[in-house]
């Protein structure tokens, strides 16, 4: 992995704003996600982190047991609005394209070719010209940004996030079926208008032990010392909205053992 220099400075901004690791929602990997639910409430596409978010880190393939939520995923959002940025495929240390065309190839999604690292504004710049290009472009507020690092996935995405600009005669002539998904679901961000950050804590590969507990404790610091009650009850709204149970894991059923097998256990013990 490279050297993340906009990863590294990223503590010197959160002396600013320390709410720029505070997802969304947390969910343990993208199977708790209702992709139905967030589409009804207006989300019309997502960005995706790849290593230990859909596939094992350094590796291309979907990870097995994420199957159905992805294409459930891109069948909801549809072809296109699904988009993948990693800090390895589609970077500037993927010579040739080569892993961004791999990824593609097995998740059926395009990558990202960014010329700087998550989280960088430069990323964030060239996520926000891939989903104006679209037939149908989609604003920041219509997406949903999944990834399983705090100080790269989480900050990137809060910083995509503006102030709500002051009432006025031209709000007021706004959609209305945008004010009805906020007003019915309570979808509106106490800090302004952005996308929808989701934090995935499951690995599907241990790294960066340390780092993470640090990432861990800085979000556990501010959950407790700096968001207000309006914002503790907003994230609980959307964790009640759009995370579905955690999956159940089916045990491996154990053979019944043989009545030689149990007195052999008897006489060892």
């Amino acid at each position: 992995m490279p050297l993340n220099v906009p990863g590294i400075l990223v503590p010197l901004h959160l002396l600013i704003n320390p709410r720029l690791v505070v997802p969304s929602i947390v969910v343990k990997d993208i199977r708790q996600l209702d992709f139905q639910a967030l589409y009804r409430a207006g989300y019309r596409g997502a960005v995706f982190d790849k290593d230990n978010c859909l596939t094992v880190p350094h590796e291309d393939r979907l990870v097995p047991e994420l199957t159905e939520a992805w294409k459930e995923c891109r069948e909801t959002f549809g072809p296109g609005n699904v988009l993948i940025v990693s800090n390895t495929a589609g970077s500037h240390i993927d010579v040739g394209e080569i892993e961004a065309e791999s990824v593609t190839y097995h998740l059926s999604a395009p990558v990202l070719r960014h010329p700087s690292l998550k989280p960088s504004y430069s990323c964030i710049k060239s996520i926000r010209a891939y989903f104006a290009s679209l037939p149908r472009p989609i604003r920041d507020e219509e997406l949903v940004i999944v990834g399983d690092r705090v100080l790269t996935d989480v900050v990137m995405a809060n910083r995509m996030t503006r102030r709500r600009p002051p009432p006025s005669t031209h709000m007021e002539k706004a959609s209305s079926e945008e004010k009805g998904l906020e007003s019915d679901l309570g979808l509106a961000r106490p800090d302004g208008v952005g996308p929808l950050t989701v934090l995935t804590e499951g690995l599907w590969k241990r790294d960066a032990f340390a780092l993470r507990a640090l990432e861990k404790g800085m979000l556990r610091g501010v959950e407790r010392w700096v968001l207000n009650p309006q914002e503790a009850a907003w994230r609980e709204n959307l964790q009640h909205r759009f995370v579905k149970p955690t999956p159940v894991e089916a045990e491996p059923v154990k053979a019944k053992e043989g009545w030689v097998r149990r007195l052999w256990d008897r006489l060892r013990n």
